[in-house]
């Protein structure tokens, strides 16, 4: 059965957006081929995806999970029914307000590969319920000081394992097994 991970580019202080959204902080670092095989690895595991919606509960051009570069399927979190979409290869399926029958949905077609959870509200809802076995956490050296935090308002504690650390040039990343 798949492994269910949260997958982030973080800042040092734990956000993985401005307050607006903006990502535009993850390119404006030098970047070495080392934090590339390590992130290349990573997708390279990856089967399905499990996300939010947008706004308008559905999916626009240019929102495309991993920049396109993932051809999985991907199962968005709404609050209203949406009928699945195909576009540039992916199937985009709309689960209604069921995070757990979304991170099974995407474990039963990710196979034996990895389930990415995709955002904070995702990732700590997941983790609430117990459906996460691993974090994957790219870390950015730098401090945003404010903005959409990965998992501020979890509201329990967590234990970890850490499976694996590594750093080079522009990333550490750190790899961990949620305890049972």
């Amino acid at each position: 059965m798949a492994t269910v991970i949260v997958h982030a580019t973080v800042t040092l202080d734990g956000f993985l957006a401005t307050p607006d959204g903006g990502v535009d902080w993850m390119f404006d670092f030098p970047s070495a081929p080392e934090d590339e095989d390590v992130v290349d690895r990573v997708c390279a595991q990856i089967g399905a995806v499990v996300g939010g919606a947008n706004k308008t509960q559905t999916i626009e051009e240019g929102e495309i999970p991993y920049g396109g570069m993932l051809k999985v399927p991907v199962f968005l979190m709404t609050h209203t029914p949406h009928d699945p979409i195909e576009r540039d290869g992916i199937t985009y399926t709309f689960v209604v307000d069921d995070i757990a029958q979304a991170v099974h949905e995407a474990r039963r077609a990710a196979g034996s590969k990895w389930v990415s959870l995709l955002g904070g509200s995702i990732s700590r809802q997941s983790l609430r319920l117990g459906l996460v076995d691993e974090l994957h956490l790219d870390v950015v050296p730098v401090l945003l000081g404010d903005g959409i935090p990965l998992f501020a308002g979890l509201g329990q504690r967590v234990d970890l394992e850490r499976l694996e650390t590594s750093a080079f040039a522009s990333e550490t990343h750190l790899r961990f097994r949620v305890a049972a």
